[in-house]
């Protein structure tokens, strides 16, 4: 198999090589169908080959905390499409043969394959396999005509066509799988834009959906004649009052061990002559009105650094004991240490380098921030955690998985 796709791969870095221009039109099309076909072949084969690692549990075993977050890591996806891989491997993997034949003989793309197994599975609830086959063939034939979301419309209804005696029945069962696929496919994703700016996207289920309009139309809804804002910076402003109101109730979770809270940096130069640009705890930049005014209404606690980014001076509160001591560690990690762990600060646990039972300190110098997953991964483990040159962790991985036994670090959470 190895053999064949980097045969596969030579010849197609032969064709992205050639001269497109040179091409008549009708030769283009051809092309774009031919490389269309070729897309969704080599999706069966990712999808098997996801499936077959998912199964073996080489993630974990490779010190992931799944599968998705191992993919992001080795192939350089976002989170979301890791995850749709993993979940579409999965469907494929138990829908009726007939799906995978499809998507490998490109009869069917990847987002229609997915629709497919995704109505087959419904279809196998509520009728059983034999009608989920039947489905699956004749979906396969609509696919021929049908983008997939009139293919998933009209998949809605598809015992009307194969199994009429059980459609009533299955409808209702329908319904049920829908609200099962909304609880399952539910999620919020946060990515932190290069001008420290995030972006939010994500899917909410239909009470989630009511929840946050009940808030957020009000708060967003045009009472000045004067505002010039557009919708979308009305909902934006309406988000940020109502993440305000939830930190005033003081109800709110604590992070690893603090009350919800903002720690400010700034160079220690910068803050003998006056305040400069300051920078969060999660890495985001703010100019110096935006300080000012935040420490007009919310407890900001000062994090003095030196020229090479040790931590001279971190605020204390008398509540917590281990609060600096955390705080200074959130400044210098960012979140889980662990290489390829994207999980933030606020799920993190402080580890001992050197063990606590083996009289190891409780100091910045012996510490790492690790998730819950690569906490436990660590203590069961062979790699090897140490602080490097400058200060900051690296591990060391086991032979069996790196016989150079090469150091690496963590990179989603630098802010340099």
């Amino acid at each position: 198999m190895i053999d064949e796709l980097a045969r596969a791969e030579n010849a197609v870095a032969s064709c992205a090589d050639a001269a497109a221009w040179a091409l008549s039109e009708r030769d283009l099309i051809a092309v774009l169908d031919a490389t269309h076909r070729l897309q969704q072949r080599l999706a069966a084969v990712q999808l098997a080959a996801v499936r077959e690692l998912d199964g073996r549990g080489t993630a974990v075993a490779q010190g992931a905390s799944s599968t998705t977050a191992w993919l992001r890591h080795r192939l350089r996806l976002d989170v979301s499409a890791a995850r749709r891989l993993v979940g579409l491997a999965a469907s494929v993997d138990v829908a009726p043969p007939g799906v995978r034949e499809a998507l490998a003989s490109a009869a069917v793309s990847v987002e229609q394959a997915r629709v497919i197994a995704d109505t087959a599975a419904t279809v196998t609830a509520s009728a059983g396999p034999e009608v989920a086959e039947k489905a699956v063939g004749v979906l396969v034939e609509w696919a021929r005509q049908f983008d997939p979301t009139l293919l998933r419309r009209l998949g809605a209804r598809i015992l009307d066509h194969v199994a009429p005696d059980l459609a009533d029945a299955a409808a209702a069962a329908a319904l049920a799988a829908e609200a099962a696929r909304a609880a399952r496919d539910r999620h919020v994703t946060i990515s932190t834009q290069t001008d420290g700016r995030l972006r939010l996207s994500g899917t909410l289920d239909a009470e989630s959906a009511a929840l946050l309009r009940a808030v957020i139309d009000p708060l967003s809804a045009p009472t000045d004649p004067e505002d010039t804002r557009c919708a979308g910076q009305r909902r934006h402003d309406a988000l940020a009052d109502v993440c305000r109101l939830a930190l005033r109730t003081g109800e709110l979770p604590e992070n690893g061990g603090d009350p919800a809270q903002i720690v400010v940096t700034t160079g220690y130069d910068g803050l003998t002559r006056q305040l400069g640009a300051g920078a969060l705890d999660v890495g985001l930049r703010l100019t110096p009105d935006t300080v000012r005014r935040l420490a007009c209404d919310a407890a900001v606690l000062p994090a003095v650094l030196g020229g090479a980014g040790q931590v001279l001076d971190v605020g204390r509160q008398r509540r917590l004991i281990t609060g600096p001591l955390r705080r200074a560690l959130v400044l210098r990690d960012g979140g889980c240490a662990f290489p390829g762990c994207d999980r933030p600060a606020r799920w993190c646990a402080a580890h001992h380098i050197r063990h606590w039972a083996d009289g190891g300190p409780t100091s910045l110098d012996n510490a790492v921030l690790l998730c819950g997953h690569h906490h436990r991964h660590v203590h069961q483990s062979d790699w090897v955690v140490r602080l490097g040159d400058d200060g900051h962790p690296e591990f060391l991985p086991p032979a069996w998985l790196d016989p150079d036994q090469l150091p690496r670090r963590n990179h989603y959470h630098r802010r340099t």
